[in-house]
This record gives C-alpha cells, sequence and structure tokens, in this order.
C-alpha cells in the first residue's frame, strides 16, 4: 500500500468517525432518558478522541497525540462522570423528557445537516472535497447542538447541547485545520472543565431552592416575580 491510499483510507476512517459523531448529535436530540444522553455525549467524546489521534498520524504532528489523550480523558471520561455524578446527586437517574413535536424537530435536524452542506459549497471549488465534508458535519454538529439546547426544557439536557457546540468546533478545528497551537488546546480545555464545575454548583443551587432543573419551571417563576414587582 503506498503513502497515497494509506492517506486516503485514513482520511475515510476520519470521515467515518465524523459522521458518527453527527449521529450522535441525533441521538442527543431524541433521546428521552438522560443517563443514556449522558452516555452519547461520552461516546461523541471517545470518537473525537478518535479523530484527533487519526489526524496526528497523517500528519506526523506530536503535539495531537498530546490532545487526543486530553480529549478522551476530558470529554468521554470525567465531564461525562461528573455529569453524572450530578444526576445521581439530583436524583434525576430515572428522568424522562419525551420531546415536544417529535416529527418536527427531527425534520428540522435534517433540515439542519443539508443547510451546513449548503453552507460550504463554495469550498467545492478550491477542490478540498475531505475539508468540506469535515467542515459540513462540524457545522451540523453546532447547529444540532444549539437545537438541542432550544427544544430541551431539562438544563442538564441544555448542558450536553452546549458540550455538543463545543465538539463540533473542536471537531473543526482539528480537522480541517490539522490542530491548534497545544496550549491552545489546553487553554479550551480548561475553560471548558471550569464551565462544567460552575454548571454543577448552579445546577444545586437551582435544585435545592426551587426542586427543579426545568427551564418552563424558572421562566414561569420569574414571570410570577415580575408581575409582583
Amino acid at each position: 500500500m503506498n503513502v497515497a491510499s494509506e492517506l486516503s483510507l485514513l482520511q475515510q476512517t476520519v470521515l467515518i468517525a465524523a459522521a458518527l459523531v453527527l449521529f450522535l448529535s441525533f441521538v442527543l436530540l431524541a433521546q428521552p432518558r438522560l443517563l443514556a444522553a449522558i452516555r452519547a455525549f461520552a461516546w461523541q467524546g471517545g470518537l473525537l478522541a478518535l479523530i484527533t489521534g487519526l489526524v496526528a498520524t497523517v500528519n506526523a504532528e506530536a503535539h495531537l497525540f498530546v490532545s487526543a489523550l486530553l480529549t478522551l480523558a476530558l470529554k468521554a471520561i470525567l465531564i461525562p462522570w461528573m455529569l453524572h455524578r450530578l444526576t445521581r446527586r439530583l436524583e434525576l437517574e430515572r428522568h424522562l423528557e419525551a420531546v415536544k413535536h417529535a416529527a418536527f424537530v427531527q425534520i428540522v435536524a435534517v433540515a439542519l445537516v443539508l443547510f451546513s452542506y449548503w453552507l460550504v459549497l463554495p469550498i467545492i471549488q478550491q477542490d478540498l472535497g475531505f475539508t468540506r465534508n469535515i467542515v459540513a458535519v462540524s457545522l451540523a454538529v453546532v447547529l444540532l447542538g444549539l437545537w438541542v439546547m432550544i427544544t430541551r426544557q431539562q438544563a442538564v439536557f441544555q448542558v450536553l447541547g452546549f458540550m455538543s457546540i463545543e465538539n463540533g468546533l473542536f471537531l473543526a478545528a482539528v480537522s480541517a485545520t490539522e490542530g491548534m497551537p497545544l496550549v491552545v488546546e489546553l487553554g479550551i480545555a480548561f475553560d471548558v472543565l471550569v464551565a462544567m464545575v460552575l454548571f454543577g454548583v448552579f445546577f444545586l443551587r437551582i435544585h435545592n431552592s426551587i426542586d427543579s432543573l426545568d427551564v418552563d419551571r424558572l421562566n414561569r417563576l420569574h414571570e410570577r416575580l415580575e408581575d409582583s414587582r
């Protein structure tokens, strides 16, 4: 096998892994069980670590192997563990949230994927097919993460959507640009970890105050406070 065919095979593997990341975004969107959604997010992080390792192999970038290990530890293990622990502490292990207007939500999700591919069509003129597909998938993951935050009423689900947005941005940065400097990646990883800790503290305080993390309930409470003034 020559070098060109080997690189082509690795690129195809990256595209398959990226497609699975996109599929898991659909799982996050449709999954009614909170713990199952956390596991899907953990698998998404594991796939991102795999993609980072493959890109490091293709480009012979040693710092990307460090980034792959960091991604595996943070997004596939540590953050899902923190979310799982938070879910147990809030007694949400059996929480179910049926998606309202599920068919409409899925149709919009498919439309967002098509829109992502349409948006990157000008890249075809530069003969960058691999980059075009990766950027389109990354943008679709970002938009689906935003759609999760819009359609879900439970705050932990919205955090998963927020983290999925970050996963999409990370996928584009690693695959399309052959990785960011290690210092930048460490800074982003630290910011994400701090954000996760703050989310946990914030959720605990809200749950202890009103015994719920439902966003609709928080909105109704805010409206009542405004009316009482």
